[in-house]
C-alpha cells in the first residue's frame, strides 16, 4: 500500500513543478530578469506613449537636425520632432509588428512540428521536406521581393515575416513530440482508444507548451530585426512610424554627414536593446524548459569507481 502512494503522487507533483516556471526562472538566471526588465520597460513605454509623449508626433519643436539638450535629451529629427517622442512611438509599431509576425509564425510551426512529430511516416516525410525547403530560401532576399511585389504596408511586412519564421519552431517542436509520443502514459491512453485529438490537446499540447514559449521570445528578436531591416530598405509603411523607418528617414536626409548622429544612433540603440531583452529572457526559458538540455548539467561527482568483485576494499 505505500507502494501506491507515490504512483498517484507523482503526476500531481509533476504539474505543481511545471507551475510557476517563470518566476523559478526569474530568480535563478539573473540574464533572464536583465531581460524581463528591458522588455517590460520598453513595452510600458510603447502602450503609454500616447498619454506620456513628451510632444506631438506630428509637432515640429524645433530646428532641423536639433542637437540634445535640456528640453530634448536625443535631439530632434530631419523633421525638427523630438526624438523621445519619436522613439516611443516608434517601439510601439515595432512591438506590434514583431509579436504579430511572431503569432503566426508560432501558429503555423506549432501545427506543422506537432503533426509532423505525432503522426511520423509520410505526413513526417512531407511536412519536413516542405520546411527543408522554406530553410534553404535566404529570409532577407524573399521577404524583400514578397514585400516589393504585394507593396509596402505594415500587414504585409507581417505576413511575410510570419510566413517566413516558422520553420526553425517546426523542427524544435517536432523534436519534442516525437519524445513525448513515446512515454508510456501516451501509449496507454491510445491503448485505452482515445482519439488524435484527445492525446494532442491534453497530454502533447500541455508538454511542448513551456518549449513553443521560449521559442517565442527568440522569434520576437528575430521579427522585430528583420521589420527594422524591411523599413530602413524602404519597404515599410510609409505611414507609420517605427524605429526602422527614423533609421531609414535619417539616412536619407544625410544624418551622418550632417553631424546629427543621434537621429540614427538612438533608434538603433533602442533596437538592439529589444533584441538583446529577447534573447536574454528567451535563453533562459529554453535552458529552464527543454529536458534535452537539463542533461548537459549532470555532475561527474555522481560517478565513481566500485570495488572489483572477489577484491578486499582496498581494491580500486
Amino acid at each position: 500500500m505505500s507502494n501506491v502512494a507515490p504512483l498517484i503522487e507523482a503526476p500531481a507533483e509533476a504539474t505543481s513543478t511545471r507551475r510557476g516556471f517563470l518566476l523559478r526562472t526569474l530568480r535563478n538566471r539573473p540574464a533572464a530578469v536583465v531581460g524581463a526588465v528591458i522588455l517590460v520597460v520598453v513595452a510600458l513605454v510603447a502602450v503609454l506613449a500616447p498619454w506620456i509623449a513628451p510632444y506631438g508626433l506630428h509637432t515640429q519643436v524645433g530646428p532641423v537636425f536639433g542637437a540634445p539638450s535640456w528640453r530634448h535629451p536625443f535631439g530632434l529629427d530631419d523633421g525638427g520632432i523630438d526624438m523621445v517622442t519619436l522613439l516611443m512611438w516608434g517601439a510601439r509599431v515595432s512591438l506590434v509588428v514583431g509579436f504579430a509576425a511572431t503569432f503566426v509564425s508560432m501558429a503555423i510551426g506549432g501545427a506543422v512540428g506537432v503533426a509532423a512529430g505525432y503522426f511520423g511516416g509520410w505526413v513526417d516525410t512531407l511536412l519536413m521536406r516542405i520546411t527543408d525547403y522554406f530553410l534553404v530560401v535566404p529570409d532577407v532576399p524573399l521577404m524583400i521581393v514578397v514585400a516589393a511585389i504585394w507593396g509596402p504596408s505594415l500587414f504585409h511586412i507581417i505576413v511575410v515575416i510570419g510566413i517566413l519564421l516558422w520553420t526553425s519552431t517546426a523542427r524544435v517542436i517536432r523534436a519534442q513530440v516525437k519524445s513525448v509520443r513515446e512515454r508510456v502514459y501516451v501509449k496507454r491512453t491510445r491503448a485505452f482508444g482515445a482519439g488524435h485529438t484527445r492525446i494532442v490537446l491534453q497530454h502533447v499540447l500541455p508538454q511542448v507548451a513551456p518549449l513553443l514559449i521560449a521559442n517565442t521570445v527568440l522569434t520576437v528578436a528575430v521579427a522585430i530585426f528583420d521589420e527594422t531591416a524591411l523599413s530602413f530598405l524602404g519597404l515599410g509603411d510609409p505611414s507609420t512610424t517605427s524605429l526602422g523607418k527614423l533609421i531609414e528617414n535619417a539616412f536619407q536626409r544625410t544624418a551622418i554627414s550632417s553631424g546629427a548622429w543621434w537621429a540614427i544612433v538612438w533608434p538603433g540603440v533602442l533596437v538592439t536593446l529589444i533584441i538583446l531583452g529577447c534573447s536574454l529572457l528567451g535563453g533562459a526559458l529554453e535552458d529552464a524548459l527543454n529536458p534535452r538540455l537539463r542533461v548537459a548539467h549532470l555532475s561527474a561527482r555522481t560517478f565513481r569507481l566500485r570495488p572489483l568483485v572477489g577484491r578486499g576494499e582496498d581494491a580500486v
